[in-house]
């Protein structure tokens, strides 16, 4: 895995639209790496795009298109640049022609063919010696599709900078930002397990070199280096899911005593990456979680009650985001975290209104729920960001083909007071539809209960007599249920 600075690194992003990815979702998904490699400190510098019926098996991008990202990144002007192109097959086949006397009868013709072929590996290795950091513009590619070790390996070889493709970037980020004892296990075991085939395709070039010596007096095949890697890998791996699992044993205990109290509803905000949920999340709650604008700021499962407090209590939990063509590893990796959500009696699906491809992150969004099952738990569409979108007169065009399109939606702003009351209303009249009223007995040698009474229920009454109190309460019928029960009990 490669290191990262701390300074801030120049970036050239690069992207292939294929011909089945529309011009919105392409253009949507540059913007997205662009993001995350903001979200890494990095600069992007520029961008390289192309349109092709695949990408190319050599240099990603066309012959001619990584001619000019190649002069751009070394900051040479064409003219100085390697001859073009320079094909790499067409080279190996020089080379045999060269030593093959029957193809070059003459003394002559096999001094020029010799000479041709020094001259295409002097410009080969021109082209694909590392460019001077002193005076490239770029110091680090990144690419918009996951790309085989020996792919990447080739194309570092041609534009002399490190290569990240989407898949290491979103892996570092989630290893930058993850700080519960859970997330970077998680984390860890994924970048573990990309690291795998890389280390292979590292055997490959170190050759016999790469053998260590064994056996008796040193002797015999013994077990590559590589080998010995991939055997560390896995040994750490499997030393990390035995911690997984005690964890999920801790988590399991706590979920266990918060449904215990069965008046306390869960509330989860799921979303695209970066849509505002930690925000919505602070307004909500009036806590200190992190607000940041970058993608995958948050990473670990924050559970705050709603402030101020309802009855019945609400816990609101902010969750990791979803993004496009996240690594299916991390998906089943945070399947843990993301099981706030399953447990959840409410969802709120958060959007950002301010992005042109919302509609986009909302299928990527449904798509991930319904891969962990939480696509039978009720949700509530909230728009937000929509003092993004720009003037008054915007706003409210934009409120309007949102209301006509999802009619049961809210439209708000983290940032605006009023929004977030209408959130709170909307959360709390939820949970409010099943209400009862009722009136509970608490005899004086019960009166111990009457804390968790008016904790647990909203108070709209009392009388007394010789006996004991009579509350007239309002709660959930599984919360009156419970405190009957403890009341017989005595």
């Amino acid at each position: 895995m490669h290191e990262l600075h701390e300074e801030p690194r120049r970036a050239v992003v690069a992207a292939v639209q294929l011909p089945d990815v529309s011009d919105i979702d392409f253009e949507s998904s540059v913007a997205e790496l662009r993001q995350l490699a903001k979200t890494l400190g990095f600069e992007v510098v520029a961008s390289f795009t192309q349109k092709r019926a695949k990408v190319s098996p050599v240099s990603y991008l066309g012959a001619g298109k990584s001619a000019e990202m190649r002069r751009f990144i070394r900051n040479e002007a064409a003219d100085d640049a390697a001859p073009e192109p320079v094909d790499e097959d067409a080279d190996e086949t020089a080379v045999e022609d060269a030593d093959d006397a029957s193809a070059y009868p003459t003394r002559e013709q096999r001094a020029a063919a010799i000479a041709a072929k020094r001259e295409a590996a002097e410009a080969l290795e021109a082209k694909t010696a590392p460019a001077d950091e002193h005076t490239r513009r770029a110091d680090i590619l990144l690419v918009d599709h996951e790309m085989s070790p020996m792919r990447a390996r080739n194309l570092e070889k041609e534009m002399g900078v490190e290569v990240m493709d989407r898949t290491m970037v979103i892996l570092e980020i989630f290893h930058r930002h993850a700080r519960s004892r859970a997330a970077r296990a998680q984390v860890e075991i994924v970048r573990l397990a990309y690291m795998a085939p890389r280390l292979r395709e590292a055997a490959k070039l170190a050759g016999p070199q790469g053998r260590q010596r064994s056996g008796a007096g040193g002797r015999g095949a013994g077990e590559s280096r590589g080998e010995l890697d991939r055997r560390k890998i896995r040994d750490r791996i499997a030393e990390l899911q035995k911690e997984l699992v005690v964890i999920d044993a801790e988590r399991l205990t706590q979920r266990s005593r918060r449904q215990e109290r069965s008046d306390i509803a869960r509330v989860a905000l799921v979303g695209y990456t970066n849509a505002g949920k930690s925000t919505l999340m602070r307004a909500l709650t009036g806590s200190e979680v992190l607000v940041a604008d970058k993608l995958f700021a948050t990473l670990d499962t924050t559970v705050r009650a709603l402030h101020p407090e309802s009855v019945p209590r609400v816990l609101v939990s902010d969750t990791v985001g979803f993004i496009k063509n996240l690594p299916h590893g991390l998906v089943a990796s945070f399947k843990s975290t993301l099981e706030e959500a399953l447990e959840a009696s409410l969802l709120l699906h958060v959007v950002d209104a301010s992005d042109a491809g919302f509609e986009r992150q909302l299928a990527v969004t449904e798509e991930v729920l319904d891969e962990i099952g939480a696509e039978e738990v009720p949700r509530l569409l909230v728009f937000n960001k929509i003092d993004r979108v720009g003037d008054d007169a915007a706003q409210a065009e934009c409120e309007t083909r949102l209301r006509a399109q999802y009619p049961e939606c809210l439209i708000v702003s983290a940032r605006r007071s009023e929004d977030v009351s209408r959130l709170r209303e909307a959360i709390v009249a939820f949970f409010q539809k099943d209400v009862v009223e009722t009136e509970l007995f608490l005899p004086w040698s019960a009166q111990q209960l009457r804390g968790e009474v008016f904790a647990s229920c909203e108070v709209q009454g009392e009388r007394a007599d010789a006996d004991g109190a009579y509350l007239s309460v309002r709660a959930a019928p599984g919360v009156i249920d419970r405190l009957r029960e403890k009341l017989v009990a005595r």
